[in-house]
Protein backbone atom coordinates (compact mmCIF):
# COMPACT_ATOMS: atom_id res chain seq x y z
CA UNK A 1 0.00 0.00 0.00
CA UNK A 2 1.34 2.81 -1.05
CA UNK A 3 1.61 6.39 1.66
CA UNK A 4 -0.81 8.24 -0.47
CA UNK A 5 -3.49 5.20 -0.65
CA UNK A 6 -3.43 4.90 3.18
CA UNK A 7 -3.51 8.50 3.56
CA UNK A 8 -7.01 8.27 1.79
CA UNK A 9 -8.40 5.69 3.45
CA UNK A 10 -7.40 7.61 7.05
CA UNK A 11 -8.31 11.26 5.25
CA UNK A 12 -11.54 9.21 5.09
CA UNK A 13 -12.02 7.76 8.45
CA UNK A 14 -10.91 10.87 10.27
CA UNK A 15 -13.01 13.53 8.16
CA UNK A 16 -15.74 11.33 6.47
CA UNK A 17 -18.18 12.75 4.33
CA UNK A 18 -21.69 12.80 4.69
CA UNK A 19 -21.70 11.64 7.84
CA UNK A 20 -24.73 11.45 10.78
CA UNK A 21 -28.61 10.79 10.40
CA UNK A 22 -30.95 12.16 7.76
CA UNK A 23 -34.61 12.98 9.58
CA UNK A 24 -37.42 11.35 8.07
CA UNK A 25 -34.58 9.19 5.41
CA UNK A 26 -37.18 7.64 2.70
CA UNK A 27 -34.64 4.65 3.20
CA UNK A 28 -32.88 3.62 6.16
CA UNK A 29 -31.15 0.66 7.11
CA UNK A 30 -28.28 -0.62 9.79
CA UNK A 31 -26.65 -3.70 10.05
CA UNK A 32 -23.47 -4.75 11.92
CA UNK A 33 -20.42 -7.23 11.25
CA UNK A 34 -20.41 -9.89 14.20
CA UNK A 35 -17.45 -11.30 13.51
CA UNK A 36 -15.40 -8.14 14.01
CA UNK A 37 -18.02 -5.56 15.60
CA UNK A 38 -18.38 -2.90 13.17
CA UNK A 39 -21.89 -1.28 12.70
CA UNK A 40 -23.10 0.80 9.64
CA UNK A 41 -26.46 2.56 9.27
CA UNK A 42 -27.09 4.52 5.62
CA UNK A 43 -29.93 6.88 5.48
CA UNK A 44 -31.43 7.58 1.99
CA UNK A 45 -33.47 10.57 0.70
CA UNK A 46 -34.81 9.91 -2.71
CA UNK A 47 -36.59 11.75 -5.69
CA UNK A 48 -37.11 11.30 -8.92
CA UNK A 49 -35.95 7.62 -8.81
CA UNK A 50 -32.40 9.10 -7.65
CA UNK A 51 -30.55 9.53 -4.59
CA UNK A 52 -30.20 13.46 -3.63
CA UNK A 53 -29.06 13.31 -0.24
CA UNK A 54 -27.16 10.47 2.22
CA UNK A 55 -25.87 9.93 5.36
CA UNK A 56 -24.60 7.35 7.11
CA UNK A 57 -23.20 6.72 11.00
CA UNK A 58 -21.73 4.03 12.78
CA UNK A 59 -18.90 2.25 14.37
CA UNK A 60 -15.99 0.56 13.01
CA UNK A 61 -12.63 0.35 11.72
CA UNK A 62 -10.97 2.52 9.55
CA UNK A 63 -11.57 0.34 6.27
CA UNK A 64 -15.39 0.34 6.91
CA UNK A 65 -15.88 3.72 8.00
CA UNK A 66 -13.68 4.64 4.63
CA UNK A 67 -15.58 2.49 2.58
CA UNK A 68 -19.00 3.93 3.81
CA UNK A 69 -17.71 7.89 3.40
CA UNK A 70 -16.60 6.86 -0.45
CA UNK A 71 -19.76 4.82 -1.25
CA UNK A 72 -22.18 7.94 0.46
CA UNK A 73 -19.89 10.22 -2.00
CA UNK A 74 -20.24 7.86 -4.70
CA UNK A 75 -23.92 7.38 -4.61
CA UNK A 76 -25.54 11.16 -4.52
CA UNK A 77 -27.87 11.99 -7.91
CA UNK A 78 -27.51 8.89 -9.21
CA UNK A 79 -30.09 6.56 -10.33
CA UNK A 80 -31.09 4.38 -8.16
CA UNK A 81 -30.57 1.28 -11.20
CA UNK A 82 -26.87 2.11 -10.94
CA UNK A 83 -26.83 1.86 -7.45
CA UNK A 84 -27.86 -1.38 -7.44
CA UNK A 85 -25.06 -2.27 -10.04
CA UNK A 86 -22.29 -0.96 -7.87
CA UNK A 87 -20.28 -4.69 -7.26
CA UNK A 88 -17.98 -5.05 -4.09
CA UNK A 89 -15.04 -5.28 -6.73
CA UNK A 90 -16.32 -1.41 -7.41
CA UNK A 91 -15.83 -1.01 -3.70
CA UNK A 92 -12.26 -2.38 -3.13
CA UNK A 93 -11.08 -0.47 -6.05
CA UNK A 94 -12.41 2.46 -5.02
CA UNK A 95 -10.85 2.54 -1.59
CA UNK A 96 -7.48 1.45 -3.38
CA UNK A 97 -6.05 -1.02 -1.55
CA UNK A 98 -5.17 -4.52 -1.65
CA UNK A 99 -7.91 -5.56 0.99
CA UNK A 100 -6.95 -9.23 2.88
CA UNK A 101 -9.58 -11.84 2.98
CA UNK A 102 -10.06 -11.27 6.71
CA UNK A 103 -10.81 -7.43 5.95
CA UNK A 104 -13.23 -7.76 3.12
CA UNK A 105 -16.30 -8.43 4.58
CA UNK A 106 -15.11 -4.85 6.32
CA UNK A 107 -14.53 -3.18 3.29
CA UNK A 108 -18.07 -4.33 1.83
CA UNK A 109 -20.23 -3.79 4.75
CA UNK A 110 -21.48 -0.04 3.62
CA UNK A 111 -22.46 -1.75 0.11
CA UNK A 112 -24.35 -4.59 2.07
CA UNK A 113 -26.64 -1.88 3.84
CA UNK A 114 -27.05 -0.18 1.13
CA UNK A 115 -28.11 -2.48 -1.37
CA UNK A 116 -30.01 -4.42 1.81
CA UNK A 117 -32.03 -1.19 2.17
CA UNK A 118 -32.32 -0.69 -1.33
CA UNK A 119 -33.91 -4.23 -2.14
CA UNK A 120 -35.62 -4.29 1.68
CA UNK A 121 -33.21 -7.51 2.57
CA UNK A 122 -31.23 -8.25 5.02
CA UNK A 123 -28.90 -11.31 3.70
CA UNK A 124 -27.54 -11.66 0.68
CA UNK A 125 -28.11 -14.84 -1.29
CA UNK A 126 -24.88 -17.47 -0.77
CA UNK A 127 -23.24 -14.58 2.07
CA UNK A 128 -24.83 -16.57 5.14
CA UNK A 129 -22.93 -16.58 8.19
Amino acid sequence: MSLDQMEYILDHYKNPRNHGTLPEPDISHEEGNPSCGDVIRIDLKIMDNKVKETRFSGKGCAISQAAASILTEMIVDKDLDEIKAITKDDIINALGIRISPIRFKCATLALKVLKSGLYGIKDWPGEEE
